[in-house]
């Protein structure tokens, strides 16, 4: 099998690749030509950690694989990143193991295209003002890719502990473009688009905080409990998502759907809006995309990363 250390990603990977990776993933499951497998996702009752697997397979490709790893919280002592996970590919006409690749900035990468995928079909004509809720390690991903493949003019941000904020400054200091730190009501007001990317199990962002033609990706919930948006806000917006049973059992919209003010009826497929069997945003003044992460993803962004490492020598080849 061929080996792509984690340490080497970066100078492969491309934010522009992932984005074209995302996308044509998006349209080959609406197209029913891809689907991703159920998920496992734990806590492992050990360093607060979640661990879990998500896996797929993409006919059309023929790329089969699963992505290994999770979330440990306390990752600060050791100096490692929360976010650790691997991606392993598989020969689908022989079963072999055919690659294992390092996923901790592929997931951030495909995570941050996912949302700036969803902002290209979703977000209101002419969005100036990009809100970021959340300064993890992901929110800078998520500011970057959006601001690539938008044409926003000013950012405001809020964060759960303010005094990380200042990495979301640094950030649009990089990009350009000007920041200012704001309570949640006014970046609910001034934002068109929202991206909020923080592992909150209570809601952060309330129906009363967004007025206005909104976009909202809501790229932090992965797991039963975890919740970053009020059900109410939820309830009253155009609901989309990467994979549906997957949002409506551990996304952003499984609070709303316990609750019963939506049902799955009420959640499209980005991948309908891409291949253009659905509108998309129509005439509704809040769309909101529930990006849950699916394997297939990973699979995509990873089988893209061994090709440019086979062929630029980057990649070791491992009997097993």
């Amino acid at each position: 099998m061929w080996v792509v250390a984690e340490k080497d990603i970066a100078g492969l990977m491309t934010p522009e690749a992932a984005f074209d990776a995302v996308e044509a993933v998006f349209a080959a499951m609406a197209r029913g030509d891809a689907w991703n497998f159920p998920v496992v996702r734990e806590a492992i009752g050990h360093e607060d950690a979640l661990y879990g697997f998500k896996g797929g397979f993409d006919a059309s490709g023929l790329t089969l694989g699963l992505k290994a790893g999770g979330y440990w919280p306390n990752n600060q002592k050791h100096e490692l990143i929360n976010h650790q996970s691997t991606v392993f590919l598989f020969d689908p006409d022989t079963g072999r193991v055919a690659a294992a690749v390092g996923g901790n900035l592929l997931t951030a990468l495909r995570t941050a295209a996912a949302s700036a995928v969803s902002s290209k079909y979703l977000a209101p004509k002419g969005a100036k003002v990009l809100g970021m809720v959340g300064a993890g390690h992901q929110a800078h991903f998520q500011m970057r890719a959006a601001v690539r493949f938008g044409n926003f003019e000013r950012i405001v941000g809020w964060n759960p502990h303010p005094e990380m904020l200042g990495r979301l400054a640094d950030t649009a200091a990089e990009l350009g473009l000007p920041f200012e730190a704001v309570e949640l009501d006014r970046l609910g007001a001034e934002a068109d688009v929202i991206v909020s990317i923080t592992s909150s199990f209570s809601p952060l962002l309330m129906d009363g905080h967004v007025k206005g033609p909104t976009h909202i990706a809501a790229m932090g919930t992965d797991t039963k409990g975890k919740q970053e948006l009020d059900p109410a806000l939820v309830a009253r917006a155009r609901l989309f998502t990467d994979e549906v049973a997957q949002s409506l059992s551990i996304g952003e919209f499984q609070h709303a759907a316990a609750q019963k003010t939506i049902s799955d009826s009420d959640v499209t497929a980005l991948g309908r809006v891409i291949t253009g069997d659905h509108e998309g945003r129509g005439d509704a003044e809040i769309t909101i995309f529930d990006g849950t992460g699916v394997g297939l993803q990973d699979l995509a962004v990873a089988g893209a990363v061994v090709e440019l490492a086979r062929q630029q020598g980057k990649a070791v080849r491992v009997e097993i």
